[in-house]
């Protein structure tokens, strides 16, 4: 869809990875970069592990991109000014996860913002060329994700619910390295934030919050569960506290 949406504009699409974090979440080889997970202690507390998925999965990647678009790649210097301008797709509804690029030569811009565009109009208007389905930008298996998202993967794709299932059990006594050199979690780890294991979790609970989107209108509300907005991107995600703040090389900016 996206190709067919692009290539009559002349706009390239680049797409960019750093691994898959479902296997190296369980590859005792690989160094994890840790999901947000949803602990329940031995105590019966709750707690969340440290996230750093976003910072390793997507913002680096997209460092060495632009890097390599700009001709300085690693260990090269950028000079001064020289820089390239990223377009965010942050609505009014979510202005305040509007965030300024970490170093000097990426530049963020808010289109939607600058148009005073809520998720409303995007809605509007992808409903005039046909597409209204397009879905917020978000990880499968992410302990973001409130319950009507987990029913959407559920009830949409079986494969991929099952995939996520898989994964939510695997990771039950934390990542593989952690076990593998005897630093187990001092409890459990769950992807849905009843932790309970996925298979079981109340997902088809629909919260006051959906409730309160579904009587004015999918178009008119972003579901929020918990203050959490579901989706998530690079520069707007949930929980910034460790997005990547100097170069991923470890270069000062």
């Amino acid at each position: 869809m996206e190709e067919k949406i692009a290539k009559p504009a002349g706009i390239p699409i680049l797409r960019v990875a750093s691994g898959n974090i479902r296997n190296d979440a369980l590859n005792p080889d690989h160094r994890f970069a840790s999901m947000p997970l949803h602990i329940l202690n031995k105590d019966g507390r709750p707690g969340m592990t440290r996230r750093q998925c976003t910072g390793e999965y997507k913002i680096k990647p997209i460092k060495h991109k632009v890097r390599e678009l700009l001709g300085y790649p690693y260990p090269a210097r950028i000079p001064k000014g020289v820089f390239v301008e990223q377009w965010v797709g942050i609505s009014t509804d979510e202005f305040h996860r509007a965030k300024d690029a970490d170093v000097k030569y990426m530049r963020n811009r808010h289109p939607l913002l600058d148009m005073r565009w809520s998720r409303t109009e995007c809605v509007r208007h992808l409903t005039s060329l046909g597409l209204a389905d397009t879905p917020k930008s978000s990880c499968l298996g992410c302990p973001f994700h409130g319950n009507a998202q987990w029913r959407n993967i559920r009830d949409t794709s079986q494969s991929e619910w099952a995939d996520v299932v898989e994964f939510d059990a695997a990771i039950r006594q934390g990542n593989a390295r952690a076990n593998a050199s005897g630093n187990r979690l001092l409890g459990e780890a769950f992807l849905h934030r009843s932790r309970v294991p996925l298979s079981q979790a109340p997902i088809d609970h629909v919260t006051a919050a959906e409730r309160a989107a579904l009587h004015i209108g999918a178009d008119e509300a972003d579901v929020l569960e918990n203050g959490v907005e579901d989706g998530c991107s690079p520069w707007s995600c949930r929980g910034d506290s460790d997005a990547l703040t100097r170069d991923d090389f470890g270069l000062a900016t």
